[in-house]
C-alpha cells in the first residue's frame, strides 16, 4: 500500500540521459563549426593553392660527342669536376689531321699561283693583240699603197697579190689573238685572286681540313659539372659517340606532374614555392610557372596506354608543368638533376595564359666556343693568299 509521501514526490529523470543530450548537442555544434571552418579555409586558402610531391629537378645534359674519328690521348676532366666553357675535355691523336691540313695549305698556295698565272696570261694576250693589230694596220697601209701603184701600172699585179695575202694573214692573226684573249678573260672575269673559283674551292678544302684538325680537341660548350664519363685513354671513337656530359647546375628547373583536375586555374607566371627533400622544409625556393605541358605523361610515354580495350579503367592523368627557378637561390643551395621536391602553386593571379602566346624571340641556349675555329681558319686562308700573291695589288685585282 502506497504512502502519501510516495504520491507527492515522483522519481526524477535519469541523470545519464541528460548528459548524453548535452554531449550530442556539443558534438553537433563542433561538427558545424568544423564544417564552417573547412569551408572558410577552402574558400579563402585551399582553392587558391595546388601542390604535388610528384616533382623532380631537371636540367640540360650537354652531351660531349666527337665530330671526327680519332684515338683518345688525353682526358681533361672526370665525373664531378667543374669545367668552364672552352676548357679542353678530350684530345685525339692529331697526326692524321695535321698531314691533311698541310696538304690543304699546299693546295691553296698552288691554286693562288696558278690563278696568278691566268691573270698574267690575260695581260700577255692583251699585249699580243695590240701587236697583231699594229701589224694589221701596217699590212692595210701597204696594201692600200700598192693598190694605188698597181692601178697606175707602177708595180706588177703579183706584188699587189702578195700585199693582199699579207693583209689577210694579219687579219687572221688579229682574230686569233682576240679569240685567245676572250677565252683567257672568261677564266678571270669579274673576280679577284681571293674570289676566283679555283682559289675558293682550295680555300674550302683548307677550311674543312682546319676544322677537322681543330675538332681533334673537344672543349666544353658550357660551364658546368662533368657527369657520365665513359671514355677511356686509347679508345678509338667514331663521330657521335657519347663520351661524357656537362651539366650546368645554375640552369636547372622543376618538372612538376600535376593531376589534370588541378590545372583548371593554373596559369603561366603564377608564383610557386618549392622545398627539396635534400634540404627539407627549412629551405624554400621561390619560382614561377614557366609552361604547362602540351600533353600528359602517358601520351608521350615509350609505350602509350591503349584505352580501346575491354578492361579499360579510368585513371587520373598527370600533366608536366615546368617551373622556373632563380639562379641566385641555386648559388646558396644548389640542386642536382633528379632530386625530389614538393611544389605549391599560388593560383590567385589569373592574368596569365594557359599556353604560350608567342614563339621565342631568341635562342634559349647558345654557345660561342666554336666560333673561334672558323675565324682562325679564315685568317690562315687570308695569310696564305697574301703570301702567294706577287703584290698586294695582284691579290686585290
Amino acid at each position: 500500500m502506497a504512502t502519501s509521501a510516495d504520491t507527492q514526490n515522483p522519481p526524477a529523470a535519469p541523470e545519464p540521459s541528460r548528459k548524453r543530450k548535452v554531449w550530442l548537442l556539443g558534438l553537433l555544434l563542433l561538427i558545424i563549426v568544423g564544417g564552417v571552418g573547412v569551408w572558410a579555409w577552402y574558400s579563402l586558402v585551399g582553392r587558391w593553392h595546388q601542390s604535388t610531391d610528384d616533382a623532380y629537378v631537371n636540367g640540360n645534359v650537354v652531351e660531349i660527342t666527337p665530330l671526327v674519328t680519332g684515338t683518345v690521348t688525353s682526358i681533361g676532366a672526370d665525373d664531378g669536376d667543374l669545367v668552364h666553357a672552352g676548357q679542353v675535355l678530350l684530345q685525339f691523336d692529331p697526326a692524321d689531321s695535321e698531314v691533311a691540313l698541310q696538304s690543304a695549305e699546299a693546295k691553296l698556295a698552288r691554286s693562288v699561283r696558278q690563278v696568278r698565272g691566268l691573270y698574267s696570261n690575260v695581260d700577255s694576250l692583251k699585249a699580243q693583240l695590240e701587236t697583231r693589230q699594229a701589224e694589221l694596220r701596217k699590212a692595210q697601209q701597204d696594201f692600200n699603197r700598192r693598190k694605188v701603184l698597181a692601178d697606175s701600172g707602177a708595180i706588177a699585179a703579183e706584188e699587189l697579190s702578195h700585199a693582199r695575202d699579207d693583209l689577210s694573214v694579219a687579219q687572221a692573226a688579229v682574230n686569233s689573238a682576240r679569240q685567245q684573249l676572250s677565252t683567257s678573260s672568261a677564266l678571270v672575269d669579274d673576280t679577284v685572286v681571293s674570289s676566283h673559283p679555283e682559289v675558293m674551292a682550295a680555300a674550302a678544302d683548307l677550311r674543312q681540313a682546319y676544322l677537322d684538325h681543330a675538332r681533334t680537341t673537344l672543349v666544353a660548350p658550357v660551364t658546368g659539372y662533368v657527369a657520365k664519363r665513359t671514355v677511356q685513354l686509347g679508345q678509338r671513337l667514331q663521330p657521335g659517340t657519347a663520351t661524357m656530359a656537362v651539366i650546368p647546375l645554375d640552369q636547372v628547373w622543376i618538372d612538376a606532374n600535376f593531376k589534370e583536375t588541378q590545372l583548371r586555374d593554373m596559369r603561366i607566371g603564377q608564383p610557386v614555392e618549392i622545398s627539396a627533400d635534400l634540404y627539407g622544409s627549412e629551405v624554400k625556393y621561390s619560382g614561377t610557372v614557366d609552361s604547362l605541358g602540351a600533353g600528359t605523361g602517358s601520351a608521350f610515354a615509350l609505350l602509350p596506354a591503349q584505352n580501346a580495350t575491354g578492361n579499360w579503367i579510368k585513371i587520373v592523368q598527370r600533366v608536366p608543368v615546368r617551373i622556373h627557378l632563380s639562379p641566385d637561390q641555386l648559388k646558396d643551395h644548389p640542386l642536382r638533376i633528379g632530386l625530389s621536391t614538393v611544389v605549391e602553386v599560388d593560383l590567385h593571379d589569373q592574368s596569365g595564359p594557359t599556353l604560350a602566346q608567342q614563339p621565342p624571340q631568341q635562342a634559349s641556349y647558345t654557345t660561342q666556343v666554336y666560333d673561334r675555329q672558323l675565324v682562325e681558319a679564315d685568317n690562315l686562308i687570308a695569310r696564305l693568299i697574301h703570301e702567294n700573291s706577287a703584290t698586294g695589288k695582284t691579290a686585290q685585282r
